[in-house]
């Protein structure tokens, strides 16, 4: 099937008499008929639903359509975005390990590696992902478990080079992560151009209606874990935990996936909920429709603001003198999704007349969603940054960044004109 069609059609495939809509199994528990039947489940030897912190239904069949539609070997949705930043990151590493990482980051994934990780013994180092690959490689050491990007940086909105960047990684023994959230499978699928685990906050673009949390961690099934079993010896070792089940012996390809749910998500219980994952699959459907014309209302907003006599400088992939224009045309050749971050003359307190000034555009701890809506990062999203973060990350302390919706065009540009009359 092509994109919009698996949008509609892949996961859930209703049978003869059975519902046409995704039903939601909002069930904890599921019944057996004896104790050989369970224990099967518990050894890893044969597939079902046993107990919804691990696996439902409902969450299953949308998992299948996201590995469906990124084309990884399986996924797993998470209780929220960060959830499965850290499942995906855990899966590989343990205390003493070493993480590398581009520093055009969400600031909550900043956060995430820089401090919560550090509790854990995990260390990272911030690398700027436009240096040469020479000048990169100094920063891989032997304890180097992964390479973090995002395929649009929040709220930079930069375009990283995966395909480099997994070459990269790969001649150092490591997988590529890609945060593929601003993109979405429907402008970028990270899989095909080297990425080997794909990482989404739901809550974003694939939601697009703002109701539900969750996030979701994709398996490309390319890495070679057996391969590099000295650097990642739990892949290929028994699991004493599964009665010495080997990963990659019991599940080939899909080693990362599974190893993923029966331990992490098993021990921290951070699976979707039912009811958010229906609420997810609700998003998907239309995520083609959605996804042209957040492209298309952004594209004229990013024209009118560049033109704009207020406005300093804006960084939108999309506009032909941006630095990452020729990139984007390379990986997001249907759009450069809705989220743009400009600066307006007068720093900080234009950015904050402005932000007060609007009327239909929200000022919401939020991005990605059918209504517009806009923030102030360096207050809010990224407040937890150093002032050197904040500069890594392509952040001033004037920066707005914006989020077009799919209100009618002219309605929008009025009210980012009487906003800019204000400032």
């Amino acid at each position: 099937m092509e994109f919009a069609s698996k949008c509609l059609h892949s996961g859930y495939e209703p049978q003869n008499g059975e519902p046409g809509a995704l039903p939601i199994i909002q069930s904890t528990t599921f019944k057996y008929d004896s104790t050989a039947d369970v224990a099967a489940l518990f050894d890893l030897q044969a597939s079902g639903f046993f107990y919804s912190r691990l696996a439902n239904p409902t969450v299953d069949y949308v998992e299948q359509k996201l590995a469906a539609l990124e084309g990884g070997v399986g996924a797993i949705c998470t209780s929220s975005g960060h959830a499965a930043n850290f499942i995906a990151l855990m899966n590989l590493c343990r205390a003493g390990d070493h993480i590398v990482a581009c520093s055009k980051l969400y600031g909550g994934t900043i956060n995430l590696l820089a401090v919560t990780l550090k509790r854990f013994g995990i260390e990272v180092t911030f690398i700027d992902q436009d240096l040469p690959n020479e000048d990169l490689t100094q920063y891989f050491r032997p304890n180097t478990k992964a390479l973090v990007g995002e395929t649009i940086a929040n709220p930079s909105t930069d375009v990283l080079d995966i395909e480099r960047m997994a070459a990269l990684a790969h001649s150092q023994g490591v997988p590529l992560i890609i945060d593929n959230t601003f993109a979405t499978p429907y402008l970028c699928r990270p899989i095909e151009f080297g990425a080997d685990i794909v990482v989404h906050s739901t809550t974003k673009y694939l939601d697009g209606h703002a109701v539900g949390v969750g996030g979701c961690v994709i398996d490309a099934g390319k890495f070679d874990w057996a391969a590099h079993q000295d650097k990642f010896p739990e892949f290929s070792s028994p699991d004493e935990s599964y009665h010495g089940c080997v990963y990659t012996e019991a599940f080939g390809n899909a080693a990362y996936i599974v190893k993923a749910r029966v331990q992490l998500i098993r021990d921290l219980g951070c699976l979707q909920s039912p009811q958010n994952a229906f609420y997810l699959n609700l998003g998907l459907e239309t995520l083609p429709l959605r996804m042209q014309q957040y492209c298309q209302n952004a594209q004229v907003i990013a024209e009118f603001l560049a033109q704009h006599a207020k406005v300093e400088r804006i960084s939108y992939p999309g506009l032909a003198y941006s630095p990452d224009h020729e990139r984007a045309q390379k990986y997001l050749p249907l759009g450069c999704s809705g989220v743009m971050t400009f600066v307006l003359k007068g720093g900080r307190d234009a950015g904050v007349r402005f932000i007060d000034s609007l009327k239909l555009i929200r000022l919401e701890v939020h991005v990605s969603d059918i209504k517009s809506s806009v923030l102030h990062p360096a207050s809010s999203s990224h407040r937890q940054l150093t002032d050197e973060q904040l500069k890594a990350s392509g952040i001033e302390a004037g920066s707005v960044r914006l989020s077009v919706g799919l209100e009618d065009i002219s309605d929008l540009i009025a009210d980012l004109e009487q906003a800019l009359a204000q400032v």
